[in-house]
């Protein structure tokens, strides 16, 4: 042990070998290029599931702008499609139909968790939120995900929605999320006496 703590000063003072220095600068770059692909990747899985892209993916407009396509079926657009959804994300992707239907969009309803908008408004999320004059009317309710009377308001005027339009008219259902907690479930059933179906021309993130 003297022997080891007489030789530890001498090795402190030693100058440090140009072969160590340039293998700890290699080291070094070597991991900061790791993180910045880690960081890239991340981005990546990230903006590959924001619902602006998502539903891009789903919709598309034919070059004249006339049909609305919805993955491998094709609907005439004659300013008659109205927009119904409910979940976290479902705003994003409500604001991203917007924008592509353009004035073929008459009306729509969306119901979302209370606090969604204003935490997209402190983010700076200006992609996730509809215009100023929007044809969409956004419900905020089920605070901690709970029903209540607003998320019942907001499920009612969907439901009115629906049932107003008629055979020529295009209904498209925005459904962000699916999953319900454990403590939910079997009230879930109870209401509906099976698990919901989810609607075929849906599109879900």
């Amino acid at each position: 042990m003297a022997a080891a703590l007489q030789v530890l000063p001498r090795l402190a003072r030693a100058p440090l070998h140009p072969l160590l220095w340039r293998g700890s600068v290699a080291r070094l770059a070597s991991s900061m290029a790791l993180a910045e692909q880690a960081w890239q990747l991340f981005e990546s899985a990230v903006g590959a599931v924001l619902p602006g892209p998502m539903l891009h993916r789903a919709l598309s407009l034919d070059p004249s702008g006339r049909q609305l396509k919805v993955r491998d079926r094709s609907f005439q657009l004659r300013q008659n499609v109205y927009l119904v959804g409910f979940g976290k994300a479902v705003m994003g992707m409500a604001a991203a139909a917007e924008e592509l239907l353009g004035q073929h969009l008459v009306q729509g309803v969306i119901s979302i968790p209370k606090g969604i908008r204003a935490a997209m408004e402190r983010a700076g999320k200006q992609e996730m939120l509809l215009k100023p004059h929007s044809r969409v009317q956004v419900f905020e309710g089920a605070e901690d995900n709970l029903p209540d009377r607003d998320a019942l308001r907001a499920a009612l005027t969907i439901r009115q929605l629906a049932e107003g339009l008629t055979a020529d008219d295009l209904l498209l259902v925005l459904i962000s999320g699916w999953g319900t907690p454990a403590a939910h479930r079997d009230d879930r059933y109870q209401c509906h006496g099976h698990p919901p179906l989810v609607p075929a021309a849906s599109v879900m993130a």
